[in-house]
């Protein structure tokens, strides 16, 4: 029988757990057209709060198109484009005479081109007979725009992993151009195309919306709400329920403390405890499932340590000490900072390679619960 708990996908309808404030926040703000951004480390449930938002707006009867596209393996402008320009065409169209019909009639002097032989040979819909230039990333842009007026219906383009447009190095001129796209907006239109613009490096969002301030007052922030205690308990015990077995709910809260409320790592870590025993989920089940979720990501973590430096690693234990003055002469001496000017560049490559994060009061966060837990009980031996 399949795990009632689900970890391997995002999840919507009755698997959704909390975070309904953020849905109407998020569908309110696509029904007046506007672009939105969200963001939190991998696995954190933006996806799902994507998903389970247009399943609500199908529900109450909008009908709407949806482009969804990921930029995980992008590292150029060409690469961007095409990816865009394909995923977009796809979601409107299957045949390659409606390709190119859409591609002639909405990239017209233009660089793009539908070529059958590319198309036959890569399933690329979208090809480029030139070097790209800044009216071919405007022009595409509006691909969305122009698509959604032609069939009177919004259209809204989903980009995951925002934050690997700064491996472009052209990345500041299209964010000028997306920045142009929103801006000109005519809200006359009856319908509209919306971004929404999903990362998973904290930091390298931040970095874009926040500190550079790239699409200041263009792109609305949907904060995330954290999931309930309470709500993860009785979903943890009534899954347990659907398979014949109990689970204390002083345990499942446990649980819930130990991972920070992160859905994924609790669906991961309870479905490992599901396996274990076709009865009570004792304390043993627990520690047990415990050690199994840590030796499938150990190999992970021990890979993130290894890439910092004695510094990196003397500021982390700091963290995880509860220290939040870290250029203080007593931090400096007792972690071997060496100066406060040593720190500020530890703290920006720490944050480089997202292992923390740091809140308006510069106060520092390890992004990932489990690889808190385990810098604390196997690295540092706390």
């Amino acid at each position: 029988m399949a795990s009632p708990f689900v970890y391997d996908q995002f999840v919507t309808g009755k698997n959704f757990l909390g975070r309904k404030a953020d849905c109407t926040i998020l569908s309110n703000l696509l029904v007046a057209g506007e672009q939105v951004m969200l963001y939190g480390r991998p696995k954190s449930g933006k996806m799902s709060v994507v998903q389970q938002t247009l399943f609500n707006m199908r529900l109450s009867g909008r009908n709407f198109m949806v482009a969804h596209l990921s930029l995980s393996n992008v590292r150029t402008l060409s690469q961007f484009l095409l990816k865009f320009g394909t995923t977009v065409i796809k979601a409107v169209s299957s045949t390659a005479d409606e390709y190119s019909s859409l591609i002639s009639r909405h990239l017209e002097g233009t660089h793009f081109v539908f070529d059958r032989a590319r198309f036959a040979s890569h399933d690329e819909v979208v090809s480029l007979n030139w070097t790209p230039d800044m009216n071919d990333v405007f022009q595409m842009l509006m691909l969305p725009q122009r698509i959604a007026s032609e069939y009177g219906k919004s259209f809204y383009v989903i980009i995951e992993d925002f934050h690997n447009t700064l491996n472009m190095k052209e990345y500041e001129d299209v964010f000028k151009q997306m920045n142009k796209l929103f801006a000109d907006r005519d809200r006359s239109k009856a319908v509209f195309a919306s971004y929404i613009l999903i990362g998973s490096h904290v930091n390298a969002m931040k970095l874009i919306f926040e500190e550079k301030k790239y699409f200041y007052r263009q792109v609305e922030y949907v904060p995330f709400s954290p999931v309930e205690d309470r709500d993860i308990v009785e979903y943890i015990v009534k899954g347990f329920m659907v398979s014949g077995k109990v689970i204390d709910k002083e345990l499942a809260m446990g649980a819930c403390k130990l991972f920070r409320a992160d859905m994924w790592y609790i669906n991961h870590f309870v479905s490992i405890c599901d396996s274990l025993t076709r009865g009570y989920i004792n304390e043993a089940v627990l520690m047990e499932a415990l050690r199994t979720i840590i030796s499938i990501h150990e190999p992970r973590f021990q890979a993130i340590v290894d890439d910092l430096t004695d510094h990196q690693l003397s500021l982390v234990e700091a963290a995880l000490d509860g220290v939040v003055r870290f250029s203080a002469s007593d931090v400096i001496e007792k972690y071997e900072l060496n100066s406060s000017a040593n720190v500020r560049r530890v703290k920006d490559a720490l944050k480089k390679k997202e292992v923390l994060t740091f809140n308006e009061k510069e106060e520092p966060e390890i992004l990932d619960p489990l690889f808190e837990y385990w810098l604390r009980k196997h690295f540092f031996n706390k």
